[in-house]
């Protein structure tokens, strides 16, 4: 009978979990990083831009990489202390952040597609593969943070560090990199690679979503204050 009860309580819990979640997304890194990007999808229809697949399929990724850094900052919780003891554990509670964001992401990504002429559209699929590829990426690297610090806001240095393997995608050869073209032989082993980024870093989100394990670490603790000192007194005869 209470295996009934807890079984029809979980949905209202979670139901009754929306709102704050809601009001607890970082929505100014997430509006920012959105309107940068479609900004960046845009200058594909300046009049001097003439229509070309290859400066579509650069403006696209630059505006990918826009949207994963700001998605960078979704596990930011400056609440963590508090939303850490709920009865909701932390993969459902990052579930439903993910519940509201992706839908919008996905909006969001049709509108850049769209922003770019079709005579600068890159293929479709190709392109949603590598824009996915790098919000697993940003995910992965949050999650990380989350999993193996006691951090509350853990977006800063997941951008960081996205914005450091990007530049380090760019100074890789084709053969080996990430960032080829259609024209190079090596297409399909870098859409491959893109395949495996987006599974390897969806897998170790999911691995690596619960909350941290004490045996890998300890909640720092804040230093203990030194009581002040005091000298004996002495009585005047």
């Amino acid at each position: 009978m209470r295996g009934v009860v807890r079984a029809g309580a979980a949905p209202d819990l979670l139901r009754s979990l929306v709102p704050p979640v809601w009001r607890g997304l970082p929505w100014r890194a997430l509006t920012l990083a959105g309107a940068l990007g479609l900004l960046l999808a845009g200058t594909t229809r300046l009049p001097d831009h003439a229509p070309d697949p290859e400066p579509g399929r650069l403006v696209l990724r630059l505006t990918a990489l826009t949207g994963a850094l700001g998605l960078a900052f979704l596990l930011d919780d400056p609440a963590r202390d508090t939303t850490a003891t709920t009865p909701v554990g932390r993969p459902r509670r990052t579930v439903l952040r993910l519940a509201v964001v992706v839908p919008l992401l996905a909006l969001w990504w049709a509108a850049a597609l769209l922003l770019i002429p079709a005579a600068s559209r890159p293929a479709l699929g190709p392109a949603t593969l590598e824009a996915a590829g790098m919000a697993g990426a940003a995910l992965t690297l949050a999650t990380i943070a989350v999993r193996f610090t006691w951090a509350a806001e853990v977006g800063r240095g997941a951008a960081l560090r996205l914005g450091t393997a990007a530049a380090v995608a760019v100074l890789l050869p084709n053969r080996w990199g990430l960032l080829g073209t259609p024209q190079d032989a090596y297409w399909v082993a870098t859409q491959v690679r893109w395949a495996v980024v987006l599974g390897a870093t969806l897998t170790l989100s999911a691995l690596w979503t619960p909350e941290p394990l004490r045996k890998h670490f300890r909640r720092p603790t804040p230093p203990r204050s030194t009581p002040p000192t005091t000298l004996p007194t002495h009585r005047q005869a």
